[in-house]
């Protein structure tokens, strides 16, 4: 390691692999895989919102392509399908199964991770690129999403293959590699929509800042990056646009039907002010109300400090504070170079990607999960290979080694902290990396301390002050399992809000230690949600946050002449649909969408169904509960006045034929 850290590294597209890299990199590659897949199945259907349209994506190409949450295609899930092809692809080959839903999201970690590694590599050197995808790989909140099916896990492959391939741009000048940019920035878009756009004003500052072509020819480079990434998302949406409304799903979590709208609202705007439509909180989260803003609320409180609260700070925090000084200290050591550096470029885009991303995380007044902090892991775990590595080969430069000292305490600073969250867990973990860290920190200070064979106790020490604590967290997410619309890393710290709660748990996160549910911050009432939320169990029928779970007696009565109907049955919102329809493996009608609240479909449309015997069974409750009103509630209060309510294990049935 200290070879390689050592090396200088001028020309890095003329690097060539050693041995002692390619095994260190078999090394991580594989302890990533082993990590990722180990014990893969144990979280059953994760988020049932998603496993139910990956279930149905596998059985019906139509529901493939829109990424409806049912076969039968009534409504869609309020993302674009990308990341559900890619587990939809694997149930088809492999079966249906929580292993064959989950082990893309695996290798998409994996890639994720190798990504990273070929791209600090080039700028920075094999020591730099090895420590990246190691921090990388044991950031808590990565190891969460990397085993979960939520779309994140793709969006960050894509969002770093963006970097990569503008980095290759900053290198050549060649258009081919903006162009690729753009074809990244749009697949992300059909990923998760306007998030993906976070790292756009990265790239383009960077590519306008240092690239090598004259202004006016890098002017139109972008343009023809955004050109690309309008084209390569642009066809999916325009497709259903003109696609006949009569004839294919209802755009979850849209108003209007509008898959436009649902970027530009619920997905977009709504996010950054708080006024999503049809948001789990009535009228959605306006800043002050109770959604979040900077008076706090439902997804806790703004501000430049959100995301080392109690609901983030154990996802994402460990290594902010070190990464942001490194980079200070890289673009300093990187100050009088060639303005067309690929060093400086890198240390800017990363650099930009962490602070556009984060202040937009710590300002943005409506929904916020602390799991959209992974979008900040490879910013940070960049900056620590590469500032790391950089300021390591200058450290003859006094002020250098003053500085590695200060990123080294502020790692053990923050870990000090946020282990202190969770007293209970590995109590000695904090006082190991305070006083190795102290004396990693003071070993950077003495120039003997950091030569020769002495410098590998240097190195050791330092890594152990930075990684231990996110690693301890990692290990802890990898062996719990998680279930549930809202989830997070590492072991409970008592503390937070339905953002996060509290770090180790989250809103719906079916994560079980002793035989008890903790869901922190409300108390819970026995084999419910937290009191006070709108959604129904954590069983039987589902709620707003959590999958149902029929038994076998609700499984075999809707499974009972399904082929006769186009629907087994109709639940109010879509959590509570999923079990059911992963149970039966026939499509299961989610009424309202996620929340319940989409008006699809209407009270006169739901008749018709009912009166032509396409739905079998209408499953009460579900949805938010008593706060459910307009199409949902229509169809819940018409039901109960012409039907009769069977009982079967405390879930209750109407049959509708």
């Amino acid at each position: 390691m200290t070879t390689l850290m050592q090396r200088p590294v001028e020309e890095p597209t003329q690097q060539t692999h050693s041995r002692w890299e390619w095994i260190g990199l078999a090394v991580l590659l594989v302890g990533t895989a082993v990590a990722y897949i180990w014990g893969l199945g144990a979280s059953g259907w994760a988020n049932s919102f998603y496993s139910a349209a990956v279930q149905a994506g596998s059985v019906s190409w139509k529901a493939f392509f829109f990424g409806s949450s049912d076969a039968a295609n009534s409504i869609t899930v309020d993302k674009p399908p990308m990341s559900l092809w890619l587990m939809s692809l694997s149930v088809r080959v492999f079966g249906l199964s929580s292993w064959a839903m989950l082990i893309p999201q695996a290798l998409l970690g994996v890639g994720s991770v190798a990504l990273l590694w070929a791209t600090i590599r080039r700028q920075f050197g094999s020591a730099a690129g090895l420590l990246a995808g190691l921090t990388l790989a044991v950031t808590p909140v990565a190891a969460l999403m990397f085993r979960f099916n939520n779309p994140d896990a793709l969006l960050v492959l894509l969002m770093i293959a963006a970097v990569w391939a503008s980095m290759r741009a900053v290198e050549n000048g060649r258009t081919r590699w903006l162009v690729l940019t753009g074809v990244f920035v749009g697949f992300g878009f059909l990923t998760k929509q306007l998030q993906v756009m976070l790292v756009i004003p990265p790239i383009a500052l960077m590519y306008l800042a240092f690239g090598r072509p004259k202004l006016v020819t890098r002017l139109m480079q972008l343009f023809a990056a955004l050109g690309a990434a309008i084209v390569s998302a642009g066809w999916w949406l325009l497709v259903v646009e003109l696609w006949p409304a009569s004839s294919r799903p209802w755009i979850g979590g849209s108003q209007d039907n509008s898959i436009l709208e649902l970027t530009l609202g619920y997905n977009g705007l709504g996010r950054l002010n708080g006024e999503e439509t049809g948001s789990v909180t009535p009228g959605g989260g306006a800043a002050g109300g109770p959604g979040g803003g900077a008076g706090g609320g439902m997804w806790g409180e703004t501000g430049i400090t959100r995301m080392f609260d109690s609901s983030q700070g154990g996802q994402i925090a460990w290594l902010i504070p070190s990464a942001l000084i490194l980079l200070v200290v890289g673009l300093v050591i990187r100050g009088r170079v060639r303005r067309t550096d690929p060093q400086r470029a890198a240390l800017t885009v990363w650099g930009l990607w962490l602070l556009v991303t984060g202040l937009t995380f710590s300002f943005m007044a409506g929904i916020f999960h602390s799991y959209y902090t992974v979008a900040l892991a490879p910013a940070v775990a960049a900056l620590i290979g590469a500032g790391s590595v950089l300021a390591w080969r200058n450290r003859e430069r006094y002020w250098v080694r003053i500085a590695m000292a200060v990123s080294t305490l502020a790692a053990v600073a923050t870990a000090w902290v946020l282990l202190g969250r969770s007293a209970d867990f590995v109590p000695w973990l904090r006082w190991a990396i305070l006083v190795v860290g102290v004396l990693g920190a003071v070993t950077l200070l003495i120039p003997a301390m950091t030569r020769g064979k002495l410098s590998v106790a240097a190195i050791l020490a330092v890594m152990f002050a930075g990684l231990a604590g996110p690693t301890a967290y990692a290990l802890d997410t990898i062996a719990t399992p998680h279930t549930g619309s809202i989830v997070s890393a590492g072991p409970s710290t008592g503390m937070g809000g339905p953002g996060g709660m509290g770090g180790g748990r989250g809103m719906g996160d079916g994560r079980i230690r002793d035989g008890q549910s903790r869901m922190q911050g409300f108390p819970m009432q026995d084999g419910q949600m937290p009191a006070g939320l709108p959604g129904g169990g954590m069983g039987g029928a589902g709620g707003l946050l959590s999958g149902s779970t029929p038994t076998e007696a609700i499984t075999s009565l809707l499974e009972h002449d399904a082929d006769s109907y186009t629907w087994v049955a109709a639940a109010i919102g879509s959590n509570s649909a999923s079990g059911y329809q992963l149970a039966t493996e026939d499509p299961v009608m989610a009424i309202g969408g996620f929340n319940g609240t989409d008006p699809s479909p209407t009270l006169e449309q739901f008749k018709e169904y009912v009166a032509n015997s396409e739905i079998h069974y209408f499953i009460a409750g579900g949805g938010m509960g008593e706060s459910s009103s307009g199409t949902s509630a229509e169809i819940s209060e018409w039901v109960a006045a012409n039907y009769t309510a069977t009982t079967v294990d405390g879930v209750t049935l109407y049959d509708l034929s």
